[in-house]
């Protein structure tokens, strides 16, 4: 299908700073060295979108990207690698439990998670969070062409306890990066049906 064309649009680093407007959001998630920028440029087909780093951690901010006329994509902060003071690891992982557990706005939560290794205990809280306010959670299994053939098998194995399947994708091979973007299309289009509890904000100026 064609590109997800989207925009940056403006970051925050707290709840209050997030932008009030009505667009379905879906959020990104991930280890900070799970190549969360760079399947956000997969996604969109630009490549200096999301800036991708040598040194992982770098995104301390929730940052929201526009994509057509109602749907945002918001890329959180990494975890589980950054080496970045205890007190400001402390804030990024608050702000990211505000973000899932309150904000309205949120539609889907997409976590990634590199299919060398498998979910562990961080992803597993991620989507706990998420789900428990009735989001849904999308698993991707990233650096899929890192894999040996022989080896999908027992990487899906590894997400048999999420009772979610994950989608196999690169960001190097494209593999994968289709079916995530209708993913992403189809739940924009799926929240944007009436529904009295949403549309918490004004109409933003975009």
């Amino acid at each position: 299908m064609a590109k997800l064309a989207a925009e940056f649009e403006t970051s925050a680093f707290t709840l209050e700073q997030c932008p009030r407007w009505n667009r379905v959001e879906v959020a990104i998630a991930g280890r900070s060295n799970v190549g969360k920028s760079s399947l956000l440029n997969a996604l969109t087909g630009a490549k200096g979108l999301a800036r991708t780093s040598g040194t992982p951690g770098r995104t301390q901010s929730l940052n929201f990207f526009v994509a057509g006329a109602d749907l945002a994509i918001v890329d959180l902060p990494g975890f589980g690698y950054a080496r970045v003071p205890e007190k400001i690891a402390r804030e990024i992982a608050a702000m990211m439990t505000d973000y899932l557990s309150a904000r309205e706005n949120l539609a889907a939560l997409i976590v990634l998670v590199d299919s060398r290794r498998g979910p562990e205990k961080e992803e597993t809280r991620l989507a706990a969070t998420a789900r428990a306010r009735g989001v849904e959670v999308i698993f991707a299994a990233t650096k899929c062409d890192k894999l040996k053939r022989s080896e999908r098998s027992a990487a899906l194995a590894k997400f048999r306890a999420l009772e979610t399947a994950p989608i196999l994708c690169s960001a190097t091979s494209a593999e994968g990066i289709d079916e995530l973007r209708r993913r992403i299309v189809r739940i924009g289009q799926q929240a944007r049906r009436p529904n009295p509890g949403f549309a918490p904000y004004p109409t933003h100026s975009r």
